[in-house]
């Protein structure tokens, strides 16, 4: 019997484990030849701020995750037909299928029987990242991941409630009044968070601010390269002058995550720098929110530290996407330790 006991007691803090490691990553992951939604660490907590910004950005006392790269096309899609076959709150919006000619999202149906698709000729647009989003969306995006990706309309419990409590939130003025909930577990970033991973150099608390996301004070290339170490996608000013368009890809204008392999910023994102803008928490005299990064069609100037843009959150622009940040996930010791108490418990219970 006691044998029994401590078989059923190892096996339920097994299977606890294993459940409190799955809650905890929370991975959203994609089928077989599109990028799953992955976070990386942010350590070095308590860093100082960068003091270039005059020491506004950069701080962070605390360990947090953020994405590996921005929401993808694929990913926004897969969050469309779960929750939007009505779309109450307008998470579609037409850009999503007009703004580029290669890529995109269509939405088909009517209204109550909504399905979406990712279409154009691109092959790889599945794995571009989603533009044309408001900070309400990505909101509501970071609010469905929290309460588990859940196949159910718009509402509480699936868009409404979670990381932000938006409770239909859509105007300026109402999106301007979300703040994050004490419990989220994948928000948008904030300022400092989004800051930090692009550009501090980590290895201390005073380690210093590279100034490309790409870990290089030198700007870099916009030459699509899967083994350039400072690579990044923007419009190249030397090109327009002599005439050669400028883009790092004039077709399809955006690249797929994670495209310039070898330019990963200091904790292994990719992208912070150019393909799109990327919302933040930041707010600005009350009426327009933050984005960071640059975009593929401007300067390598926008994606220097210390550039922010304001735009107004209920916009949405084939220049703006997001990505996803997160609570840490507890460490193996805690695991065990939660385990070992299952183990513990049953084999009380049992004697």
């Amino acid at each position: 019997m006691y044998a029994k006991a401590l078989t059923r007691g190892f096996l339920t803090a097994g299977v606890l484990a294993s459940a409190v490691a799955a809650s905890a990553q929370g991975v959203f992951n994609m089928p077989s030849g599109q990028t799953s939604l992955q976070l990386v660490t942010v350590g070095n907590p308590g860093n100082a701020a960068d003091p270039a910004t005059g020491s506004l950005y950069g701080a962070v006392p605390y360990t947090y995750k953020i994405g590996t790269y921005d929401v993808t096309l694929g990913q926004y899609t897969e969050f469309l037909n779960a929750v939007a076959k009505t779309d109450t709150y307008g998470l579609y919006n037409s850009g999503m299928g007009s703004a580029f000619t290669t890529l995109g999202i269509q939405q088909s149906g009517s209204s109550g029987n909504y399905s979406y698709s990712v279409t154009g000729s691109y092959s790889q647009g599945v794995n571009c990242p989603i533009f044309d989003v408001t900070w309400g969306d990505a909101a509501r995006f970071c609010n469905w991941l929290q309460n588990g990706q859940p196949a159910r309309a718009e509402g509480n419990g699936t868009t409404e409630t979670g990381a932000y409590t938006l409770s239909g939130a859509t105007s300026t003025a109402a999106l301007m009044a979300v703040t994050r909930n004490a419990n989220a577990t994948y928000f948008i970033p904030s300022q400092n968070e989004w800051y930090k991973a692009a550009y501090y150099m980590g290895g201390g608390t005073n380690a210093g601010y590279w100034t490309y996301p790409t870990k290089s004070n030198s700007v870099p290339t916009n030459v699509l390269s899967t083994t350039g170490t400072n690579n990044a996608n923007y419009l190249d000013q030397e090109y327009i002058h002599y005439g050669n368009g400028g883009y790092t890809d004039p077709t399809n204008y955006l690249t797929p995550v994670g495209a310039f392999a070898d330019s990963p910023g200091p904790y292994g994102t990719y992208d912070m720098g150019g393909d799109v803008w990327q919302w933040n928490e930041a707010s600005s005299a009350g009426m327009a929110r933050g984005t960071c990064g640059g975009y593929f069609g401007y300067y390598a100037s926008n994606l220097a530290a210390g550039t922010v843009s304001f735009p107004d959150p209920a916009s949405a622009t084939r220049y703006t996407g997001f990505r996803v940040a997160g609570v840490p996930e507890p460490g193996s010791v805690t695991l065990l330790v939660a385990g070992a108490v299952a183990g513990l418990i049953f084999w009380r219970r049992w004697r």
